[in-house]
């Protein structure tokens, strides 16, 4: 079996919105966000689509230099990889392809993030929150961490997956590839 590497980027920005969901999760991340490459050029997640509305918020392609994230230079985060097989890897891209094509049929699923806390998943179509778009692509791809459904997936949930393997903790930042990069503009 060829292994391939998929990341699971997890962030804290310290806005009002993720300080709101860290209080009731006490967790020290609260946003997920999928990434092709451990360079966090293809990074992929369900937030905001400008940096400085939250309230327009869907599918996105997140850019760690240029972004949400260079507005909040003090993120932390940790940066998990996952084996998958080339069949999972190429079964993330196509659906990844998908969600870029629909992008305009997208839309943040706040109630469903809600509805992590009461433990009923909501559900509606092209609707998603960030940790549960990040476990049900991995899921339809074939790698399932958990048994839970992908809409009561948390953040947190990342972390204690007994595949994940962290890879980098601390400020955004400071992580070699993206300080190169954020070196160069």
């Amino acid at each position: 079996m060829n292994e391939r590497f998929v990341y699971i980027l997890l962030t804290d920005t310290g806005t009002v919105f993720t300080k709101t969901i860290k209080t009731y999760t006490k967790a020290p991340y609260n946003h997920s966000s999928l990434a092709l490459d451990s360079d966090l050029i293809q990074l992929y997640s369900f937030g905001r689509k400008k940096p400085n509305n939250p309230f327009k918020a869907g599918f996105v392609q997140e850019d760690v230099v240029n972004g949400t994230y260079k507005k909040y230079p003090q993120t932390t985060c940790a940066l998990y990889e996952v084996p998958v097989s080339e069949r999972q890897y190429q079964k993330i891209c196509r659906m990844l392809e998908l969600f870029k094509k629909n992008n305009q049929k997208t839309i943040y699923n706040l109630m469903g993030v809600f509805g992590v806390a009461v433990k009923a998943p909501f559900e509606p179509q092209g609707s998603y929150f960030c940790s549960q778009f990040v476990a049900e692509i991995l899921h339809k791809a074939g790698v399932n961490l958990w048994t839970k459904l992908p809409a009561l997936i948390e953040p947190n949930d990342f972390r204690e997956a007994q595949v994940t393997k962290l890879v980098y903790e601390g400020l955004l930042n400071e992580y070699p590839p993206v300080w190169l990069r954020s070196e160069r503009t």
